[in-house]
């Protein structure tokens, strides 16, 4: 059952005209991710011809940046409801976009959040802020881990307008792995491409963090991380499409099978991991 673990299908209408803009550029095809924003039968549709099974999708609160707000939960979670064994939804929350940060939280597991995203190079924050004096992260982290919901951070840089990269080195969320044991951590794009040593480094020493290698080129996947074998068990395949620079999940896909690696390895890497997460 072959997962992509890191899918952008978000509320068009909330993008804020510039990064709207950077979405659109060198896509001819534009109009037809709109369409499967808004329905998610043509989505399936297009899982099919891409040969993928499942897919979470991505979306996060981030209105400075991006411009999206906490209803982008409500919109994921009637969304996968088309299909939840094959739409996993991943839905958000920020700390200074709240008023009442635990209402906030029981709304994401009351609406079956099943991954919560933090974005630190759009939301403005470091993973560690909890520790000077952003409680409502540390309110976030505990529930997500009360509840069993991974956490999924951003890690590396970002070309949108008003992104700070400073905020997407990976070490900052190390702190986060010590003092939340439990929690099941996941470091998109794995600190590409300034900071993939350290992503390999907290995926090695921690337990509960894991790999996902969306927004790495496949061809480049194994120049990036040579040892992948040694973390392939907490490895999960996916592609950041339709973010800039990946022009078809397909593609993704066909490079990432093209890839010399044993056969084991490989499944573990589509599909075991995620089932691991996220049970059929």
């Amino acid at each position: 059952m072959i997962t992509d673990c890191h899918i952008h299908i978000q509320p068009i209408e909330m993008f804020k005209p510039h990064a709207l803009e950077l979405m659109k550029k060198k896509r001819a095809n534009f109009d037809q991710i709109a369409e499967y924003c808004r329905s998610p039968k043509a989505f399936l549709g297009y899982l099919d011809r891409c040969g993928v099974d499942r897919a979470v999708l991505i979306n996060y609160v981030a209105p400075e940046v991006i411009g999206f707000t906490p209803e982008v939960n409500q919109f994921v979670a009637d969304y996968v409801k088309e299909n939840p064994k094959r739409l996993i939804s991943c839905g958000s929350l920020h700390p200074r976009h709240t008023t009442n940060v635990m209402a906030d939280v029981e709304l994401i597991v009351r609406l079956g959040i099943r991954m919560i995203k933090i974005h630190p190079p759009h939301q403005l924050l470091f993973p560690n802020d909890y520790l000077h004096g952003v409680k409502e992260l540390e309110i976030i982290y505990r529930a997500a881990e009360a509840n069993g919901i991974p956490v999924m951070f951003h890690t590396g840089t970002s070309i949108f307008p008003g992104a700070r990269n400073k905020y997407g080195d990976p070490m900052y969320v190390d702190d986060v792995a010590v003092d939340f044991p439990k929690l099941k951590i996941l470091l998109a794009h794995g600190g590409r491409p300034l900071w993939m040593d350290t992503a390999f480094f907290l995926i090695r020493r921690h337990p509960n963090v894991y790999l996902d290698i969306s927004g790495i080129p496949p061809k480049t996947l194994l120049k990036y991380f040579p040892r992948l074998d040694e973390i392939a068990h907490k490895t999960l395949f996916g592609t950041d499409w339709p973010g800039p620079g990946v022009p078809d999940v397909k593609q993704n896909l066909d490079d990432f099978l093209a890839l010399p690696m044993k056969e084991e390895m490989r499944q573990q890497i589509l599909s075991k991991t995620s089932l691991s997460l996220w049970p059929g």
